[in-house]
């Protein structure tokens, strides 16, 4: 499995964005806007913390789905506000190794 796929996704989505195919869901994400797009985050927000309170068999399979999808929205969230994944990838990189506590603290907004 590559573990690229992030900054794959990344490029794949900003193509959509500039696409003219009527048959996307990525492109037809893109045309309706903000709105539709916070919409589809919270509502994958909301099917993932579901799955986290399920306690059925299928439970990882749902948290990994879940997941998933949230990731995927999330990155059409970033693409339509022109915030590439390697930006947050490098934010990411820039705080491993700092104690989540003492990064919090650092904050100055």
């Amino acid at each position: 499995m590559k573990k690229d796929i992030i900054l794959e996704i990344s490029a794949i989505l900003e193509k959509r964005k500039g696409s003219l195919a009527d048959s996307s869901y990525t492109k037809s994400l893109f045309d309706k806007g903000l709105a539709e797009i916070l919409s589809k985050v919270s509502e994958e927000s909301n099917e993932l913390i579901e799955a986290a309170e399920s306690n059925d068999e299928n439970k990882k399979k749902k948290l990994i789905h879940e997941t998933a999808d949230l990731w995927f929205h999330t990155m059409v969230l970033l693409s339509y506000e022109g915030i590439s994944a390697e930006e947050v990838l490098n934010e990411l990189e820039k705080r491993f190794g700092t104690s989540g506590l003492d990064e919090k603290a650092s904050r100055t907004d």
